[in-house]
């Protein structure tokens, strides 16, 4: 009988064996994990538990937060912010960083989450799920500030997202491929299910908010219109369309079964590059793509080239399955 690998032996052995991450790095992950390990517990009691509904404030971004939002912000903060691995933290939640008290000794490393993805579909008992990045600290100076967060995606050292679904599954690369592990609650551990996850280069699925498709720039416009289209199309082929309004859940179906995954830029806030925040989503689902064979751009360059110049940066995003990803980004250039 095959013997069932733990999360802990999985990154031991990538410490050791492998000698891909510091032994920081791997208590560090360790300790994220423990903490989805609770947000999932909460995220399961629902009603029972007294967390679903609003909590009657809103965020930096000025969207109404959702009581399990506080709650996964705090566990995730109370969980890291003790064990001596980080100097700081950043959240979607939080307008500033957080910086490991001093009565606490401090490590290395930089934490960035979005605690709970897709809080839209907290109430209605959809899947949603918590995103993380891990940067180093910029050596040199004292203390910490934003500015060492302000580091381009392909600088991470660890990413990875816990989707809490009708199985709770922790999705992790330290930079050698994307492996999936699955919480066995009898155990209260996570064990891998998954290793070396491939995105096939072809798909016939797409996932978009079509509700926003009157406020499309035109290349993303020519790109659905030609899914759409079918087997009579310029494609020759019929797509299939799914959306669930989670980006954690929709990078979960195609790292599972391939997809392309768009939010792009549109006419309503011309402003702004796009809906999605650089740091805390894009920049650790497009490293996760990446790893697995696909490809992630903002329509014209690799979001994980784009250097941020503020901490809550937003960005129009473009990942999934590799020749559906180019071929989107190839109609931006033209």
């Amino acid at each position: 009988m095959t013997p069932r690998i733990s999360l802990t032996r999985y990154l031991v052995e990538k410490q050791r064996v492998d000698d891909r991450i510091p032994s920081d790095l791997r208590l560090l992950l360790e300790v994220v994990a423990r903490a989805c390990k609770g947000i999932s517990h909460a995220v399961n009691k629902g009603a029972l538990g007294d967390v679903l509904g609003s909590a009657g404030t809103d965020n930096v971004q000025g969207e109404v937060q959702k009581k399990l939002d506080i709650i996964a912000n705090e566990v995730l903060i109370e969980a890291n912010e003790w064990g001596g691995h980080l100097a700081a933290m950043a959240s979607e939640e939080m307008e500033g960083i957080y910086v490991v008290p001093n009565r606490y000794p401090k490590g290395e490393y930089l934490l960035l989450f979005d605690p709970l993805d897709g809080s839209s579909n907290i109430d209605v008992n959809v899947s949603i799920g918590t995103i993380f990045s891990v940067l180093k600290k910029p050596e040199g100076g004292h203390g910490v500030s934003e500015q060492d967060f302000l580091q381009a995606g392909s600088r991470q050292v660890a990413a990875g997202y816990c989707l809490y679904g009708p199985q709770t599954t922790l999705v992790l690369t330290v930079g050698d491929g994307v492996a999936m592990f699955t919480l066995d609650r009898e155990q209260g551990s996570f064990v891998l299910t998954a290793e070396d996850v491939k995105i096939p280069e072809d798909t016939r699925e797409f996932a978009i908010n079509m509700s926003n498709m009157r406020h499309w720039d035109a290349p993303v416009r020519r790109y659905i219109d030609e899914c759409l289209a079918g087997k009579d199309g310029p494609r020759g082929s019929d797509f299939n369309m799914r959306w669930i309004a989670s980006m954690v859940t929709d990078v979960h179906r195609i790292l599972t079964r391939g997809g392309i995954f768009l939010y792009p830029w549109d006419k309503r806030e011309p402003g702004k590059p796009g809906k999605l925040r650089l740091l805390y989503e894009a920049n650790p689902m497009g490293w996760l793509v990446e790893q697995a064979g696909g490809t992630a751009t903002n329509g014209r360059q690799r979001i994980l080239d784009i250097e941020p110049g503020k901490l809550h940066e937003r960005v129009s995003v473009i990942l999934g399955s590799r020749n559906e990803v180019e071929r989107v980004t190839g109609y931006h250039a033209s």
